[in-house]
């Protein structure tokens, strides 16, 4: 993230188990309960697309299952759909007997580092290292604990309560980083991800937000702090440097344009082609005729890894991420 123009331009993608698992040709099941699975999707994809990046890279997760499962979420597994978490907080005065998770031993963490300690030799092999410690952000993690529509209330009528939730989840955040810092010394980034905060006002994106997240990423020393939110950015991306992010995924919604001038001319972006309804359901000439009208109306195309705007959604297809990438490597 030094800024540095690159010669030619760049492209990524965010990837983890909404994509790999269909477009490998398994279940979600597969992927998650087979260590096998898992880096054979992670190295197909590498191998069939050598020219971007694709971040976090070799992501050890759970779907939305991982942070909240150290929480004492009950954990509903499909073999098509993602996982979802039940809550585990119905009233508000449940929070103070919410407790710190131990990320050593609570939940589904231990698995998760477990994972890449078996695959470690794998990758490496490959030539590819493990660079991010990966989180999901404290207002997205509140949101799987207590609802989303309950988090948004409590914000409003019973802040004094939704600061301890943030208090406590940042406190895990933080350890959990740590400990996947402790035990991967080459981590050289962190990967937050909360799309809540395009759901609240700025008021509360200030109180609520801005500090837990700039307290996480400053969980150790970093190259890198990433961050990603493709819900409503216009309210948040103004306060990403106070966070202190370097890299930003932002929602396609959005433009390039618009983006830039709220985040500054500093912050690396990625994005902004529309996941869905183009990388996913165009055709290969639809994506390439959307992806040069996205470049095209780019004033500013320095610090930018082109990509969509999101993660990489279900059901893309390798000519589509080709069609994409050829489109980009040939301007």
């Amino acid at each position: 993230m030094s800024g540095n123009a690159a010669e030619k331009p760049v492209t990524g993608f965010i990837i983890d188990s909404p994509w790999l698992p269909g477009w490998y040709g398994i279940s979600n099941i597969e992927y998650y309960a087979s260590e096998r699975n898992w880096i054979e999707a992670n190295r197909k994809a590498i191998e069939t697309f050598p020219d971007t990046i694709f971040f976090p890279g070799f992501w050890s997760e759970y779907g939305m299952c991982t942070e909240p499962s150290a929480f004492g979420a009950k954990c509903i597994w499909n073999a098509i759909q993602l996982p979802h978490a039940d809550r585990v907080i119905a009233d508000l005065s449940q929070i103070k007997d919410i407790r710190i998770p131990d990320p050593t031993s609570d939940g589904l963490l231990p698995f998760i580092i477990q994972r890449l300690k078996s695959m470690e030799p794998e990758i490496k092999n490959m030539g590819h290292e493990i660079k991010f410690a990966i989180a999901r952000g404290p207002l997205n993690i509140a949101s799987f604990l207590m609802g989303t529509s309950e988090l948004m209330t409590g914000i409003l009528l019973q802040p004094d309560d939704i600061h301890k939730l943030m208090r406590t989840i940042t406190d895990f955040s933080v350890s959990w980083l740590r400990y996947q810092k402790e035990v991967f010394p080459g981590i050289e980034g962190i990967f937050l991800l909360d799309d809540i905060v395009g759901f609240i006002a700025e008021a509360e994106c200030k109180t609520f937000a801005v500090p837990y997240i700039k307290e996480i990423f400053q969980a150790f020393d970093t190259k890198i702090r990433f961050f990603h939110n493709d819900a409503n950015g216009l309210v948040s991306t103004p306060f990403i440097r106070e966070m202190g992010v370097n890299l930003y995924n932002f929602s396609f919604e959005h433009s390039i344009n618009e983006i830039r001038e709220l985040a500054g001319p500093e912050v690396v972006l990625l994005g902004n082609l529309p996941p869905r309804d183009v990388l996913a359901s165009g055709t290969p000439e639809e994506v390439s005729e959307k992806t040069m009208e996205m470049v095209k109306f780019t004033l500013d195309k320095q610090r930018i890894i082109w990509s969509c705007g999101g993660g990489m959604p279900p059901d893309v297809s390798t000519e589509n991420i080709n069609a994409f990438l050829e489109t980009i490597h040939n301007l």
